[in-house]
């Protein structure tokens, strides 16, 4: 039985495993000769068992270049369901557009997809390239000549910028970044798009319009269509030139073939234009950045633009242990968000809280604005007259050029006594914020100086039940922890465990013996009876079936104890089985009492060993 659960344990955890096994086909395919300076394709099919294909990737090639791709040209997805069970297939199609540069024979390495974050690679391809026909020569020479004027001409014709509102500004003054394409081109889309690292600076994106139309500009006497890529707000963290690095965009552009014309409506565009991946480059930028000047207020701490400051107070009468809360709001046009905090000063003997700070800043090309709200939280713990000092806040002002300073007001704080003395009572109920005075007044607790009273009750330590967790977990393992050493020794002693087995082993053997018996099969019955009574005396003796024969099975048995009755039962199955395996029309008796001869010995036997362990 134990053998057929481990089976069963077996076969499920290996079709819950293939469950889950993703089930990819990935395949490439490409002609196998093509002519030196002419496009080709080169296809991906991908079959999957519904998961979308993410990550396409195809490794470079010397002398084949990639001129376009990859571009996923169909998509076909199927349900199935068959006896119950629902399957679906993806099917995607993967097209790279490329270009033999040199003549001879090139592999093209696997192409790498992933797919439920599993990489799978598509096989190898070969490809053969064959030189150009002498006669078209001449005519290709003009061609690339052509081509080549023209990749002159794209340069002025397709370009990115990378526009700074300011090229020198002071430390921390924020100024705008603008990548803008400008195109005569008819651009398609975008393969890659890196924008450089803006390393030395705080960036904060500006969110572009979803919608974002191409516009017309007039740059150096020519009208580009322009569309804004990316617009990201800078603040310098240091003074000195920082440059900007250039950016990499990877433009998809449609071209007309010069060697193809449309001869009817239906060849359309696929025939007449060929999309084309161009690699540009946007110019690296240098910002000088000039240190802010001498005279800095002790309240200073960087802060570069335009702000205010305010701030209010939830009350200025209260009793001790009775919280107080301080609202500070920074606002401004600046980096509202890294500003340091404007820090409230409150007296000696008040307890105080991690203050709550609340953002708000809206990033536009036309800058930074915003503000953020700070929220002190303190108790005083004795009654008296408290004052609580205006707090500043410095920063250098771009307009004037200096440095400001803002304070707010100065509050006056009176405190009575609290219910049952200034140090005893919880904080109650008050402030600007339910929410957050709520949890205050729950979650505050100060230390009592009175003399401590305990109240007796049920309390679970030192009960049984208490105790109970303890011991029945320990008294488990260690039942646990027995068993499975006596199955580990036990399991090691392979002639113990195949005398303990050898009832269950003829018992099946016998199982077998008693369908022969049911279907007539007379030859195969005997056989199989004789097979289970050696096999049973091999595994019970420890004798290999090799080196049984009835003497030594009838010593053995003395041996164990066996009376001379079962031990003359056995001799008389096995002398019958045996004569009546080339004889069965011979054999007195029926089959029916060998078997159940068979059983009763066998039994028989397996009470007379347990008696003698």
């Amino acid at each position: 039985m134990k053998k057929l659960i481990f089976l069963f344990s077996v076969l499920y955890i290996v079709t819950s495993f293939s469950g889950f096994a993703q089930n990819v086909n990935f395949k490439g395919s490409a002609p196998k000769a093509v002519v030196v300076n002419e496009q080709f394709r080169v296809t991906y099919k991908i079959v999957t068992d519904g998961e979308s294909v993410k990550n396409i990737r195809l490794p470079e090639t010397a002398g084949l270049r990639v001129l376009y791709g990859p571009q996923r040209s169909g998509h076909y997805q199927s349900t199935n369901i068959y006896n119950g069970k629902k399957t679906t297939e993806l099917s995607e199609t993967y097209i790279y557009t490329m270009m033999a540069e040199s003549e001879g024979d090139f592999k093209i390495p696997s192409a790498i997809v992933t797919v439920n974050n599993k990489e799978y690679k598509a096989n190898e391809l070969t490809i053969k390239v064959l030189p150009p026909d002498q006669a078209a020569a001449a005519a290709n020479a003009n061609q690339r000549a052509v081509e080549q004027e023209q990749q002159k001409a794209a340069a002025s014709e397709l370009f990115v910028r990378m526009h700074v509102s300011k090229s020198s500004v002071y430390e921390n003054e924020g100024f705008l970044v603008t990548f803008k394409l400008y195109t005569l081109l008819d651009v398609t889309g975008f393969n890659d798009i890196k924008f450089p690292e803006f390393e030395g600076f705080l960036a904060q994106e500006v969110d572009l319009p979803d919608n974002q139309q191409m516009n017309l500009e007039n740059y150096q006497g020519r009208n580009y269509r322009t569309y804004i890529l990316k617009q990201t707000y800078l603040y310098p963290q240091r003074s000195g030139k920082i440059t900007i690095k250039s950016g990499k965009f990877d433009v998809v552009i449609r071209v007309r073939n010069q060697n193809q014309t449309a001869r009817s409506f239906f060849d359309g565009f696929l025939d007449v234009y060929t999309n084309v991946n161009k690699s540009i480059n946007s110019a690296p930028v240098t910002i000088d950045v000039k240190p802010l000047p001498a005279g800095k207020p002790d309240s200073f701490s960087g802060a570069v633009g335009e702000y205010k400051l305010s701030s209010t107070i939830s009350t200025t009468k209260l009793k001790a242990n009775d919280p107080v809360t301080v609202k500070v709001t920074l606002s401004g046009n600046g980096n509202v968000k890294m500003a340091k905090n404007p820090e409230v000063v409150f007296p000696n003997d008040f307890d105080l809280y991690d203050p709550k700070v609340n953002v708000n800043t809206r990033v536009t090309a036309s800058g930074v604005t915003g503000s953020k709200t700070i929220e002190y939280y303190a108790v005083p713990r004795f009654a008296g007259n408290f004052t609580i000092p205006k707090t500043e806040f410095s920063y250098f002002d771009l307009k004037s050029g200096t440095y400001k300073t803002l304070s707010t007001e100065e509050y006056t704080l009176q405190v009575e006594p609290g219910e049952g003395g200034e140090a005893s009572s919880a904080p109650m109920i008050t402030g600007t914020n339910k929410e957050d005075i709520r949890l205050l007044g729950k979650d505050i607790r100060h230390i009592h100086t009175n003399k401590a009273k305990f109240n007796k009750g049920n309390y679970i330590y030192g009960a049984i039940s208490y105790w109970l967790w303890y011991i029945l977990p320990s008294l488990i393992f260690i039942t646990l922890f027995i068993v499975y050493r006596k199955q580990v020794k036990e399991n090691s002693d392979i002639a113990l465990v195949r005398t303990k087995k050898a009832n269950k082993v003829a018992s099946k053997r016998l199982k077998t013996a008693n369908k022969y018996l049911k279907e007539g099969n007379k030859e195969a019955f005997y056989d199989e009876t004789l097979k289970a009574v050696w096999g049973y005396l091999s595994d019970k003796l420890s004798i290999p079936v090799s080196n049984l024969t009835k003497d030594n099975v009838e010593n053995e048995l003395v041996k164990y104890g066996v009376d001379d009755n079962l031990i003359k039962n056995f001799m008389d199955i096995l002398n019958l089985a045996e004569f009546a395996r080339f004889a069965p029309s011979q054999v007195q008796g029926t089959m029916d009492e060998l078997y159940n001869q068979t059983v009763d010995t066998i039994d028989k036997m397996e009470n007379t060993i347990k008696k003698t362990n």
